[in-house]
């Protein structure tokens, strides 16, 4: 089988090519361009292609592949609200993606980003390089018999869960189908969540229900000085409305892997360019924001996961084989 990887980083490189030996008669070539309207005849003569999180999946592109006759779209991810579903299916595509590559990893990422805004690690860091020794500004809260509200207790909610556990915190979430292995865990509504809880981290798949799960009316049922991370998707959150309770100071502080229109930004280097977006801008205007590149998978362990989980699907295509977990429809 023959593989075209788009968006392909060097770290996708690493891991892949360290896994592929275990996978005979698979064959990759990576294209560091994402694919696209413009890209897609650079598929031509595979048999399928591998995409990431961001990539293009839309009607018109899949029309296109449907065109050079590629049945596989292999997802290197979880998520795969970039794609038209419906369209895929009608054009006899299969999607496989990796449903669940190593959730320890984003849920210590969201508790990275809970401390780094709790301790203003991004403030001090900048004042100690500037030989400013200062504590002024710095004063944080203690997690400890504080209460974490998580919403989501699928793999990386739970796993959020047992290191807020960890902390010393009393733990609640929110979750349609509660999960019954966290018996330390009080379930409770949505609306009881905000308003009781001293962090909230969201670990929710992005839906029509979900869409902007965060806004202005939810913002307003939390908790004054709240601390609030999203490693989830960006459009759980209505950013203009989380805007608004920044500047409202509604929150001691936000921490953000993901975000409204980061589009764009998502791992690519702009530094010497202008951002468009008032919306990035303004967020990194905050000295209580910490927005990092929506890197919360981004661990040895969780890379060699999706190459291995990747490469497998591929195989078991192959084979008609396919794990009905790692099917998109």
């Amino acid at each position: 089988m023959k593989i075209l990887f788009y968006d392909a980083t060097p770290y996708d490189k690493e891991s892949f090519d360290k896994e592929l030996s275990q996978y005979e008669g698979i064959e990759i070539t990576y294209q560091e361009i994402d694919i696209s309207l413009k890209t897609v005849s650079l598929a031509r003569g595979y048999d399928a292609i591998c995409a990431f999180v961001n990539s293009d999946l839309s009607e018109p592109v899949l029309k296109k592949l449907k065109e050079i006759d590629i049945k596989l779209i292999l997802l290197r991810c979880a998520g795969f609200n970039n794609v038209d579903i419906d369209k895929a299916n009608e054009y006899g595509m299969t999607i496989l993606r990796v449903p669940g590559y190593s959730p320890e990893a984003v849920a210590e990422h969201a508790m990275t980003l809970a401390l780094a805004v709790n301790r203003h690690l991004h403030k001090s860091y900048i004042k100690v390089r500037e030989n400013n020794f200062s504590l002024v500004g710095l004063t944080g809260i203690n997690f400890y018999q504080k209460t974490a509200g998580i919403v989501g207790t699928g793999k990386i909610g739970a796993a959020m869960c047992r290191i807020c556990k960890g902390f010393g915190m009393r733990v609640i979430a929110y979750d349609m189908y509660p999960n019954k292995e966290l018996d330390f865990v009080e379930f409770m509504s949505l609306d009881e969540v905000l308003r009781q809880s001293d962090l909230i981290s969201l670990h929710c798949p992005l839906t029509k229900e979900t869409r902007h799960l965060i806004n202005k009316d939810t913002i307003a049922a939390m908790k004054d000085n709240v601390i609030f991370v999203n490693t989830s998707r960006g459009a759980l959150v209505n950013t203009e409305d989380l805007i608004q309770g920044i500047r409202s100071r509604k929150f001691f502080g936000v921490g953000l892997d993901v975000y409204e229109e980061e589009g764009r930004n998502v791992f690519e280097n702009r530094e010497d360019e202008l951002l468009e977006s008032s919306v990035t801008a303004r967020l990194l205007s905050f000295p209580n924001v910490v927005v990092t590149s929506h890197q919360g998978f981004l661990t040895h362990e969780a890379l060699a996961a999706i190459s291995q989980v990747t490469l497998q699907n591929a195989l078991d295509y192959e084979r008609g084989q396919i794990a009905e977990g790692n099917l998109v429809k």
